[in-house]
């Protein structure tokens, strides 16, 4: 099959943020989302007509919004276009007694009791997947990053693969599955893959070997729009973009703005590699897989491993390195204090890693877990 990419101004960014709604007293999720997008459409009704608001956005559990920026140059442009989307939501829930909640899960809410958006995708997804599409009571952060060639596609795939564990790392938050720490800094990152075409990428000699892959997907019936490719780090070719999916949810707007810095400064090196003549190092498939797994598990105190040759190294030394390398492209970009806010995570300790202290603290009461992540989001500037 053909599969045609459009074509993006090089590193332009899109940001996509999905958020829980809690009660405000009990932490627990809350299955409102209907009512919330009705609110805002009330509010701005030029989106009533067709249901569908550019920058908030209906999700697989009613206990869901995703918040979606535009097309932006900056990472301050992309976070500002959140701050919006942030301020238009709570301007509906805080009447509503709702509280908003992003990390990787919801320490102790039953995933498998979370009532489903009512969209044909949505019922078909769970239909298909059974008990697995019924844990989906996960939070991620999305970012696009856009890409001027096509040819450039597949190569920063596997570029941002390589850093996957960093990322995973960085924002791991997810200690804490249905009331019980799991011992993993992300369970959002074992229970995605779950599900049909998701978790690692293949890598591909080309475009058309990826078309292949796609002809076959379609052919057999596992997917039936390009997009239920859910890798954790794919070609969005309608969007001529990079899309890196690998993130937990994380807790604050300056946390997003960093892992936003790091992608949009990654795929901006592997493009300039790639004009210079040239090429992205491909890790093997059995360190990737690993890779995956020692972030899920250890978060920031990951040993991993860095190339074919098998070599390793602590996770956090790696960051500092990258962050370091990357300064002049941030400074090209306009993220330059952005990126630094990763140095500001490392500092300070990962979400997973805030989380089991906050338990520790109120004797492993997973509520005050909640509303710590809650009170984060609603520190001005944080």
């Amino acid at each position: 099959m053909r599969i045609d990419f459009a074509r993006s101004e090089q590193s332009t960014l899109g940001v996509e943020w999905e958020i829980g709604l809690v009660d405000a007293t009990t932490g627990e999720l809350v299955s409102r989302a209907d009512e919330v997008l009705d609110a805002v459409h009330r509010e701005d009704p030029r989106w009533a007509a067709d249901d569908d608001h550019p920058h908030i956005a209906r999700e697989l559990l009613l206990n869901t919004v995703e918040l979606v920026t535009g097309v932006c140059r900056t990472v301050g442009e992309a976070t500002d276009d959140l701050a919006r989307s942030l301020a238009t939501v709570r301007a509906v829930t805080d009447p509503m007694g709702i509280e908003l909640f992003s990390a990787g899960t919801h320490p102790f809410s039953h995933s498998g009791s979370q009532p489903v958006t009512n969209k044909e995708r949505y019922a078909k997804l769970i239909d298909r997947t059974q008990w697995w599409g019924r844990q989906m009571l996960i939070y991620g952060v999305h970012v696009h990053v856009g890409l001027d060639h096509r040819n450039k596609a597949l190569p920063v795939v596997d570029g941002l693969v390589n850093y996957f564990p960093h990322l995973q790392a960085l924002s791991a938050s997810s200690p804490f599955w249905d009331g019980e720490d799991t011992g993993y800094a992300s369970q959002r990152a074992l229970i995605f893959q779950q599900l049909p075409a998701a978790g690692l990428p293949y890598h591909f000699d080309d475009w058309a070997e990826y078309e292949h892959y796609a002809g076959d997907m379609f052919t057999t019936g596992v997917i039936d729009v390009l997009n239920e490719i859910r890798w954790d780090v794919r070609p969005s070719p309608t969007l001529g973009t990079v899309e890196m999916r690998i993130c937990d949810g994380v807790s604050s707007l300056r946390e997003v703005g960093a892992i936003a810095a790091l992608t949009q400064c990654l795929v901006t090196e592997f493009s300039d590699i790639l004009d210079g003549g040239g090429s992205i190092p491909v890790m093997p498939p059995w360190h990737r897989s690993e890779n995956k797994w020692r972030a899920a598990r250890y978060g920031l105190e990951a040993i991993i491993i860095l190339g074919a040759d098998s070599r390793e190294r602590l996770v956090t030394d790696e960051l500092m390195d990258t962050i370091n390398r990357l300064e002049p492209i941030a400074d090209r970009l306009g993220c330059r204090d952005q990126l630094a806010d990763v140095e500001a995570i490392l500092r300070d300790g990962g979400g997973y890693q805030r989380q089991r202290r906050v338990a520790q603290e109120h004797d492993g009461d997973l509520r005050a877990v909640v509303l710590d992540v809650v009170g984060r989001m609603r520190e001005p500037g944080a």
